[in-house]
């Protein structure tokens, strides 16, 4: 185990990403739900905005923990094809899984954002952070979905992920960290003591809390 939970993964992570501490036009950007502990830290560290990007992983029926693909803010769907195919899942059955997918991605933008509008991304240098990297359909799904908003710069940046999916991912995202990347990789929550989930009232208070130490910042300059 590298990592004792998902704060302390995201303050390693920060110490990867420190060249981008106190830059203007960074923004994190939290893959929600047990993104949003990796990226506080990270966020915190960083001296940046921190904001969510709402991606729902596409399970296989009986096996959800493995990722036929994933959807995102915008109508994105990403399919991971080495998934379906040998599978051989029917496209009714993957849009039955989208649609019901769909409906929790509202119903978390309407409970973690409440009234607060989306940070702008565009000409500005975007970290997109999760807890990890198994075959990267929510990550592929997510990079999709931003590139649409017109970034300046694109960094993906993860504690721990596959090796052959970090180095994937490089054709997609201008950059790519990952803090820990194992050749031999079983799944994302063997690398942490305690991966429970992160449970949605967490989500919000972290929210809050970064949103007071923002303004106390912006205030301050």
């Amino acid at each position: 185990m590298a990592f004792r939970n998902r704060f302390h993964a995201g303050q390693l992570l920060a110490e990867r990403l420190a060249g981008y501490r106190d830059r203007p036009g960074v923004v994190v950007l939290a893959l929600p739900r047990g993104g949003v502990p990796v990226a506080f830290e990270v966020a915190r560290t960083l001296q940046a905005p921190l904001d969510l990007f709402l991606v729902r992983k596409l399970g296989v029926p009986g096996h959800e923990e493995l990722a036929l693909g994933a959807v995102a803010t915008g109508n994105v769907r990403v399919l991971n094809n080495d998934v379906v195919e040998p599978l051989g899942i029917p496209t009714r059955v993957i849009d039955e899984i989208a649609r019901r997918e769909l409906r929790e991605l509202h119903r978390q933008q309407r409970r973690y954002r409440r009234d607060r509008p989306p940070v702008d991304v565009e000409n500005h240098t975007v970290i997109l952070v999760d807890d990890g990297l198994a075959t990267g359909s929510t990550m592929r799904a997510a990079i999709k979905a931003l590139r649409m908003q017109q970034p300046k710069r694109l960094v993906v940046a993860v504690p721990v992920g596959a090796a052959d999916t970090c180095a994937e991912l490089s054709a997609e995202a201008d950059d790519v960290i990952c803090a820990t990347a194992p050749d031999r990789f079983s799944s994302v929550g063997a690398w942490f003591q305690d991966f429970s989930p992160t449970p949605d009232e967490m989500v919000e208070s972290l929210l809050d809390e970064a949103e007071t130490w923002q303004h106390q910042a912006t205030a301050s300059s």
